[in-house]
């Protein structure tokens, strides 16, 4: 496939919280379920984009190597915080075309300070279906 044209990068902490199906129980399950959704949304999305999801703190849990994988969705798992692992990826992408979803306004204002483009967990609920 080559680089990706698009990258959209998921606040995963952020979109998930942004819906009160009790995923504060069990926050490395419901990081699980979004990854698998995700993944299921890539084979949606046109070949030229690829997801990066950021997990930060107990959501980090989800990855244990039974997560869904797909060629074009990468997990970063932060080590501090989630906010300044995705001003990095935003930062080091290969490309200008990025997509943060997130709701967080402080996070918004330094992502767009790198050139990115913001929407929130809404959004991305739309194009999970």
């Amino acid at each position: 496939m080559g680089e990706a044209q698009r990258v959209i990068v998921v606040d995963a902490a952020n979109v998930v919280g942004s819906r009160a199906d009790g995923w504060w129980k069990d926050r490395a399950g419901a990081a699980r379920r979004l990854l698998a959704e995700l993944a299921d949304l890539t084979a949606r999305l046109p070949e030229s984009t690829a997801l990066t999801v950021v997990l930060e703190g107990a959501a980090k849990h989800a990855v244990d190597g039974t997560e869904p994988s797909t060629p074009r969705m990468t997990v970063v798992l932060a080590e501090r915080s989630g906010d300044d692992a995705i001003v990095e990826v935003v930062a080091a992408a290969p490309t200008d075309d990025i997509t943060v979803v997130t709701a967080d306004r402080e996070l918004r204002s330094r992502v767009e300070a790198h050139g990115a483009a913001t929407v929130g967990p809404t959004w991305l609920r739309d194009q999970l279906g």
